[in-house]
C-alpha cells in the first residue's frame, strides 16, 4: 500500500481496472486525452457496469487532463500503467518519464508487444507487462466502462503480470495485487509466451470484427468467417513457435489445435469448431465487438498493424508466409483511409480458406 499509481490512457482497460484500485482505497490518478471523459470523471466519478452477474457502481477518482501532468511533479508516480493504444506508447512512456519517483517503473497494460518501445524510453529495468485476456470492456460514453461478461474468476484467469527477464519478483506480486482487485490475476514467469498467446487471440479476432463490421458471435457462427480466424491464428502460432515462445492456451484451447485446424486438419477443424460455437452460444457469448471494431465504428486508428502486421512482419525473415494476416491487414488500412467500408464480403472473397 502507499504507491502512488497512474493510468496513463484511460481507456477500457485503464478504467476498468483502475476503477476497482480506486474503490479500494488506491491512490491512483487517471491521466487521459478525452476532455469530456477526464471532465466527466472529475464530476460523476467513473461507472462500472457488467453484462452479468456483478452489480453496478460508481467510484470517486482523481483524473486529469494532459495539460495538467506538470502539476505532479513534487508527487511523483511510483507505478504508471501504459494503457494508450500501442501507436501511442513511445510519447507517452516519454510523458509520464519525467514523473516517475527514483525506483518507479512502467507497466505496459495494453494489446500488442510494446515492452522493447518503453524500455527504449525507460530502460528494461523499469519495464514490465500485463495482460487483460478475453476482458471484452468498452468506454462508451465519458465516465462509464462496461464489461460484456460478467467476472472471469476462477473460470478464466483474466490478467497476466510478468518480468520481461522471466523472474518473479515483489514489484511483479505488487502489480498482479492491484490488477487482482478487479479480476483473477497470475504472476507469470512466461511474460513473452503469453504476449504472444495474447497476440494471437487479438489477431483472430480484432481485424475480422474491424473489417466485417460484425461482433464476435456473428463472426463465430459464420462457418467461413471462423475458418479464417482459425487460418489467422494458425499462421501466428507457427511464427510464434519459430521466435520460440512457449505458447500458453489461446481461447483455451491448445495452441497446436489452433494450428493444425487452420492448417486443413479435420479432427482438430472440429475440436475447434465445437469450442469456438460454445462459445457462442453462451449466454451473452460474443455479443461484443472487440477493440478494434470498436475503434472503426468510432472512425479511429486501429492497432492492425502492431496485431497481425507485426505476425507478418515477424515472419518474413523466418521464411514463413502468412497471407492471411498479410491480406487482413491490407484491408483494415485500406477501411482506415476510407477507400472501402466493412463488410464481410472483404473476407469471404479472399478464398484463403
Amino acid at each position: 500500500m502507499g504507491h502512488r499509481i497512474a493510468i496513463i490512457g484511460a481507456g477500457a482497460v485503464g478504467c476498468y481496472a483502475g476503477a476497482h484500485m480506486a474503490r479500494a482505497g488506491e491512490d491512483v490518478t487517471f491521466v487521459d486525452m478525452w476532455p469530456e471523459h477526464v471532465e466527466k470523471m472529475r464530476r460523476d466519478g467513473l461507472r462500472v457496469t457488467h453484462l452479468k452477474d456483478v452489480p453496478e457502481f460508481t467510484v470517486p477518482v482523481t483524473a486529469i487532463h494532459l495539460t495538467e501532468l506538470q502539476a505532479v511533479a513534487r508527487k511523483p508516480f511510483d507505478i504508471a500503467f501504459i494503457c494508450v493504444k500501442s501507436y501511442d506508447t513511445a510519447w507517452a512512456t516519454m510523458m509520464i518519464r519525467q514523473y516517475l519517483a527514483p525506483g518507479g517503473f512502467v507497466v505496459s497494460l495494453q494489446n500488442c508487444m510494446n515492452e522493447e518501445a518503453i524500455a527504449e524510453i525507460v530502460g528494461w529495468g523499469r519495464t514490465l507487462g500485463a495482460i487483460a485476456s478475453s476482458i471484452t470492456v468498452e468506454l462508451g460514453e465519458p465516465g462509464h466502462v462496461r464489461r460484456a461478461s460478467g467476472k472471469g474468476g476462477a473460470a478464466h484467469t483474466v490478467y497476466r503480470v510478468g518480468e520481461v527477464h522471466g523472474r518473479i519478483t515483489e514489484r511483479a506480486e505488487e502489480v498482479g495485487r492491484l490488477t487482482g482487485l478487479s479480476d483473477s490475476t497470475t504472476v507469470t514467469s512466461n511474460l513473452w509466451g503469453e504476449r504472444w498467446s495474447k497476440l494471437v487471440a487479438n489477431g483472430m479476432g480484432n481485424g475480422l470484427s474491424a473489417s466485417t463490421g460484425l461482433v464476435m458471435k456473428d463472426i463465430l457462427t459464420n462457418d467461413a468467417l471462423r475458418a479464417f480466424g482459425a487460418r489467422l491464428g494458425s499462421e501466428a502460432i507457427r511464427v510464434g513457435q519459430a521466435l520460440g515462445y512457449a505458447l500458453e492456451e489461446i481461447y483455451h484451447l491448445d495452441p497446436e489445435i489452433i494450428a493444425r485446424a487452420g492448417e486443413g486438419d479435420a479432427a482438430a477443424r472440429a475440436t475447434y469448431d465445437a469450442h469456438r460455437l460454445a462459445e457462442a452460444a453462451k449466454p451473452g457469448g460474443g455479443a461484443h465487438r472487440p477493440s478494434m471494431g470498436q475503434d472503426m465504428v468510432k472512425g479511429r486508428r486501429t492497432e492492425i498493424e502492431f496485431i497481425n502486421g507485426f505476425i507478418a512482419e515477424k515472419a518474413k525473415p523466418l521464411g514463413i508466409a502468412t497471407p492471411a494476416n498479410t491480406a487482413l491487414t491490407e484491408i483494415v488500412l485500406r477501411l482506415e483511409r476510407g477507400e472501402i467500408s466493412p463488410d464481410p464480403r472483404h473476407i469471404l472473397e479472399l478464398r484463403l480458406n
